[in-house]
């Protein structure tokens, strides 16, 4: 996904449908009347169409509401250039009321009749139909007119129609874009899927609405959010100040994923790092990092003593632990020690069941971070349905713990509401391991003194960073080694 903002920077702030509309209102009452913003708008979409599409003729479809007066502007400004443009309303013209009417009335072109015919020879399509406020599915007219287009190059408006803005649904039938123009800030169907996949390149445009005029609890993840909480060590810091993670280990033919972990901990800047594994296995734990330490303490015993005896701030515990009562134990002892956690893999299936005490567990624990993919996320709560921010928020809210949904739009949230999305992962990143990384990213930034929502929201983001920065060809191994480059990039 590819981002451009006409602004000096991309907002990271993500705005719901009616938190968009309410900063619309709050612009006007403000002195802005709604054909200027409209105005504005529909010129961004014209230089974003001329752009891209130079030549040829334009086919605008403009629906009933404000996104069709967006298109009737954007439909003057093309003609201005020169260019061939063809407008087809979808409903009646006496219909249209407010802006939207009087944007019509600027329009001095022909308005043609809703027909596929309208297409023919046409180079470029402006889908300025529904934009982001549709929740129904799409009319058959509007399927139809769709179909007829989709080998042309499409720029919708605020999104592609029949595309819901609060959730990234898809209704049957939607015209995938190669160009979205949004406005002010984005939506959360702009980056979560599968309304992401169908956006093509987003340019948010900067309309005159001040930023200030509504507020809402996600925003796209990024380092401007949580860089300052990064710590980096200063001339007189030492390994423990640093922090000490404990990555718990299983068995022999299992140690591959503590050992990615433990690696990614170290790497992420924890001072010092031990991989606390059963005693009949060290031998498939010792080797390169050589700064990786490992001691026989997977057992809750020698677990606990291990976290006594040692400073350890931070511990992650699942990858490679094996399902069951003994890994749900090593977890209890993590918590009472008032350690933050990381429960990733085997850690949250132990729990599948017992949700309830995990959630206990983790009001124990000096902070918790629960790391889960689709499949275990499932497991763990069967009744939480919904777009992926509606369900992290409510799994967060049940646990009381940051809660990491992982996927292709990987969402933080925390019990309070707040989220972040996040957008810079590649599809390499769905590779055997990858989560054993994250996981220990995660735990050695939480060891550096971050925050349990910054500490996850930047493992995130470093995560996918380190796999973008790699490419084609990426195992989790290769993260690990990516991880400096970065933290250098998240600095900056």
């Amino acid at each position: 996904m590819r981002l451009m903002s006409s602004g000096p920077a991309l907002p990271p702030e993500i705005l719901t449908v009616d938190q968009m509309a309410a900063a619309d209102r709050s612009a006007i009452r403000s002195g802005t009347p709604g054909i200027v913003l409209m105005e504005h708008a529909g010129r961004a979409v014209a230089e974003a169409v001329h752009a891209r599409c130079p030549r040829g003729a334009v086919a605008v479809l403009v629906g009933p509401g404000n996104n069709g007066g967006d298109g009737f502007v954007a439909a003057r400004h093309l003609a201005r250039r020169g260019r061939d443009v063809r407008v087809a309303l979808f409903g009646a013209r006496e219909a249209l009321a407010g802006d939207a009417a009087l944007a019509a009335a600027r329009w001095t072109g022909g308005i043609d009749a809703w027909n596929p015919a309208l297409i023919d020879g046409a180079a470029t399509v402006v889908d300025a139909v529904f934009g982001a406020g549709l929740s129904r599915p799409l009319p058959a007219s509007v399927m139809t007119m769709f179909d007829a287009a989709r080998d042309l190059h499409c720029v919708a408006v605020d999104l592609p129609s029949g595309v819901e803005g609060d959730t990234g649904n898809a209704s049957t039938g939607v015209l995938p874009a190669q160009a979205t123009v949004t406005f002010h800030r984005l939506k959360p169907a702009h980056v979560l899927f599968p309304g992401r996949a169908l956006v093509g390149e987003i340019v948010l445009a900067d309309i005159g609405i001040p930023g200030n005029a509504a507020t809402g609890m996600a925003h796209l993840n990024g380092p401007t959010l949580w860089r300052e909480q990064l710590r980096w060590p200063d001339w007189y810091s030492h390994k423990y100040q640093r922090g000490h993670v404990v990555v718990v280990g299983g068995p022999p033919q299992r140690a591959g994923a503590a050992r990615l972990a433990a690696h990614a901990a170290l790497r992420a800047g924890a001072g010092l790092v031990t991989l606390a594994v059963p005693s009949d296995a060290l031998v498939a734990y010792i080797g390169d990092p050589k700064a990786l330490m490992v001691a026989p303490a997977a057992e809750p015993d020698g677990l606990r003593s291990l976290i006594a005896a040692s400073k350890v701030r931070a511990a992650v515990l699942g990858p490679g632990n094996g399902v069951g009562p003994e890994t749900r134990r090593r977890v209890a002892v993590a918590a009472e020690a008032g350690l933050s956690l990381v429960l990733d893999a085997d850690a949250l299936t132990s729990f599948a069941d017992e949700v309830d005490s995990l959630g206990a567990l983790c009001a124990t624990a000096e902070a918790a971070v629960l790391t889960p993919h689709d499949g275990e996320f499932r497991r763990m709560f069967p009744d939480i349905q919904g777009d992926r921010l509606t369900r992290t928020r409510a799994a967060a809210e049940r646990t009381g713990a940051v809660v990491v949904s992982k996927g292709p739009d990987t969402v933080v949230a925390g019990r309070d509401g707040q989220a972040v999305i996040n957008a810079n992962a590649p599809a390499h990143l769905a590779t055997a391991g990858s989560g054993d990384v994250l996981a220990g990213i995660i735990g050695g930034l939480l060891a550096t003194g971050m925050g349990p929502f910054a500490a996850a929201s930047a493992g995130v983001w470093l995560h996918g960073e380190a796999g973008g920065d790699h490419g084609a060809g990426l195992i989790a191994d290769d993260l690990v080694g990516r991880l400096p480059a970065a933290l250098r990039s998240a600095g900056k």
